[in-house]
């Protein structure tokens, strides 16, 4: 990835709300009212009689189908739907006993969401169209437009009109812990049921969703227009360690520059200065006049800015001369996960189950208990490999390790090619955003597609020059098209750009398949975010294969062993700063940002003290703290471990079996329970072993 809010849980998926899979009990029992015409009014008398006239009316046989759905329907009816004698009326009219109806009033739902959800999806692409892709400066009435939510009003609709409720008397919800008990045994029917009905089980009043949707596109804008020139940061002695041009967004670019630089022999001192400028952003104590400004020279020892020479100056006429101050960022970054933070507890009065978003991120969206993530993540970052491998690394290096080197990159091989070369092969094969777009069934040959199914995946597949690092935004109906974002700048694709789009380009492919081919729309996408990570990862192994440099290397399934644990390692402790972070929150929720700043830059030495600094010899860095994901991606963090982890086991399965084959097969599978899909798709859970017994082999032969 580079950060995608992809859409990718499943509630981005199969629509515009925050779905739970849990019974809003607390609500029904204290019939607390929310505002206004809001409040819960059915109580149990109301249930048992409209129960026994509907068991009446259809036997006994129904009994139990008829308690459910009655119960159902009580626990969200309020004032506002009508009157106890009208929820009765509704529950006789709208019952269905026929098991064929049934199946037909299910198909229809899937036919009307499919439409619903995707014409919203449209639409809201369409409405952040300027702040996401490049289109010039940004205007201010496109932040207003960004920030109007089409679909704010669509789940309050769906209870007005009622469909909401015909879905709840006909289809049971069902809890996680029964889903993973009974998911194996049911049919693709009724998986599509199941979640369906998981569409209707909140009611979010629309002014929450509105305010939700407000924070995260403020903290995305603020994230994807952060960047560094390089130019401009200076060396104590006055010296300029990056060429003219090079504008870095923050984390992303920062931290691939850093990667590439192990390539370079003279690399360590621009990377110790990217270190330092991460170090910087995380403290807030960058200028607030280097930001995004090349007008201005900074000079990281002083942490002085003053302006640049007319003759060093990029882009004089845009450039930033305002505010050529020492002044340092006021607590911005920390001020915009606050707001995100805010704006998701509002939601949390309507989600009783799940009442905070650390719930609702592991039991709804990955279906995964926090326990059990927490648990994968400690048995990989404590296992001995690592420490073994970091031998390994400060070996190949020929010193210590520095904390920078979580993002070693020394056993890729693109470790070998240095970035400046490889810039000038993307470069020539993609001087533009078309040449991308016209390649894009030839990558998938050379992934092992027939050539129809590469020409129709690169059909619904539209390429977008970004304003942020990447993003892969999947259709919302059939008929619509995935878009692939990348950054390609006027002298052609570079090659971090190129990585991130081969990136991007494996979650599109899923996005496809996964919608496309499936044989129930309410089954659309993959069992969770990690699940479409681990395709794009292994999209993002094959860049150098698919520009057709060589990487034959006896050692080469070793090294990659190596590199998987390793990146995973390091994901690892930053997603477990992520989640100690959430938790932090809402243990503290009237904190400031100062406050917020201060705990989280003590949560990353906490994390790094625990797990890095017996591998690194150094203690309270602080250098976990730095992804921007933090801050504009609710806890979206874990997935990228969990999806190196399901991408490791899927690779190791797909071994001496067609990648295009075999992703097709898996990604028809839909979002079905994470265990399941595993099961069916690799034959076992999910499960660091296989990585850590493929490091151990690794070095072994690499001679540690």
């Amino acid at each position: 990835m580079s950060f995608t809010r992809k859409s990718n849980t499943r509630s981005g998926k199969r629509g515009i709300f925050l779905f739970v899979t849990g019974l809003v009990l607390l609500m029904i029992a204290c019939g607390t009212p929310t505002k206004e015409g809001t409040a819960v009014i059915i109580g149990k008398e109301e249930i048992k009689k409209a129960s026994e006239k509907l068991i009446e009316l259809h036997g006994e046989g129904q009994k139990r189908r008829i308690e459910t759905g009655v119960r159902q329907v009580a626990q969200f009816w309020q004032a506002r739907d009508g009157s106890a004698a009208d929820f009765a009326r509704f529950c006789t009219k709208h019952f269905i006993a026929d098991a064929d109806e049934l199946r037909k009033t299910s198909d229809r739902f899937e036919n009307a969401l499919e439409q619903i959800y995707g014409h919203y999806a449209e639409l809201r692409r369409e409405l952040l169209w300027h702040i996401h892709i490049d289109t010039g400066p940004v205007m201010p009435v496109d932040y207003l437009f960004a920030e109007f939510s089409p679909d704010a009003h669509a789940n309050e609709d769906f209870f007005q009109t009622k469909v909401a409720f015909v879905a709840l008397l006909n289809f049971p919800m069902v809890s996680l812990e029964e889903r993973l008990k009974m998911g194996p045994k049911w049919t693709r029917e009724q998986w599509a049921q199941a979640r369906l009905v998981e569409n209707f089980s909140t009611r979010v009043p629309s002014e929450v969703e509105q305010k939700l949707t407000q924070a995260y596109l403020t903290a995305d804008d603020y994230i994807s227009n952060y960047n560094i020139y390089m130019h401009h940061v200076l060396t104590e002695d006055g010296k300029r360690l990056f060429p003219k041009g090079l504008k870095l967004i923050t984390h992303w670019g920062l931290r691939d520059e850093l990667k590439a630089r192990y390539a370079d022999p003279a690399g360590l001192p621009k990377q110790e200065m990217i270190y330092q400028i991460m170090l910087k952003i995380i403290q807030q104590e960058i200028p607030q006049a280097v930001i995004n400004n090349s007008a201005v020279d900074w000079t990281l020892s002083t942490n002085s800015v003053a302006p640049s020479p007319e003759s060093e100056n990029e882009s004089p006429e845009k450039a930033n001369t305002e505010t050529v101050m020492n002044t340092p960022e006021p607590d911005a970054r920390y001020q915009h996960l606050l707001n995100v933070f805010r704006a998701e507890r509002l939601s949390d009065p309507y989600h009783p189950d799940m009442p905070t978003k650390m719930a609702r991120r592991f039991q709804r969206d990955r279906e995964i208990p926090e326990a059990e993530v927490k648990a994968l993540f400690d048995e990989l970052m404590t296992s001995p490999a690592i420490a073994k491998t970091a031998q390994l690394i400060s070996k190949r290096l020929g010193r210590p390790l520095k904390p920078f080197d979580i993002w070693y990159t020394g056993f890729k091989a693109r470790g070998s090619y240095q970035e400046e070369e490889l810039d000038k092969i993307v470069a020539r094969k993609y001087p533009t955003v078309s040449a991308f777009q016209d390649d894009l069934p030839f990558i998938l040959r050379n992934l092992g597609f027939s050539p129809e199914k590469a020409n129709f995946l690169a059909s619904k597949i539209e390429v977008d020059p970004s304003r942020g690092a990447g993003h892969a935004m999947e259709g919302g109906r059939r008929v619509d098209n995935a878009h692939l974002r990348t950054r390609i700048p006027a002298a052609g694709m570079n090659y971090k750009g190129y990585n991130i789009a081969i990136h991007e380009f494996g979650h599109n492919v899923e996005q496809v398949f996964s919608l496309n081919e499936i044989d129930h729309t309410l089954l659309r996408g993959v069992p969770n975010t990690a699940f479409t990570e681990g395709f794009a990862f292994i999209f993002q192994a094959r860049d150098l294969e698919l520009l057709g440099l060589p990487t034959q290397n006896p050692q080469l399934a070793h090294l990659n062993a190596l590199s998987n644990l390793w990146a995973t390692y390091e994901i690892a402790g930053v997603s477990l700063v992520d989640m100690a972070v959430w938790h932090w929150m809402y243990e503290h929720p009237d904190a400031t940002a100062g406050e917020l700043k201060t705990a989280v830059i003590q949560i990353a030495k906490d994390v790094w003290n625990k797990y890095f600094a017996p591998v690194f010899g150094e203690k309270d860095v602080i250098l976990l703290a730095v992804y921007s994901h933090i801050i504009d991606a609710g806890l979206y963090l874990p997935d990228y471990p969990l999806g190196h982890i399901i991408a490791f086991q899927i690779e190791e399965y797909m071994k001496d079996r067609n990648l295009a084959t075999e992703m097709e097969r898996m990604c028809k599978l839909g979002a079905i329970t994470p265990d399941e899909w595993m099961h069916q798709a690799v034959g076992q859970p999910i499960s660091v072993k296989p990585m850590l017994t493929a490091a151990e082999e690794a070095l072994k032969v690499l001679g540690n």
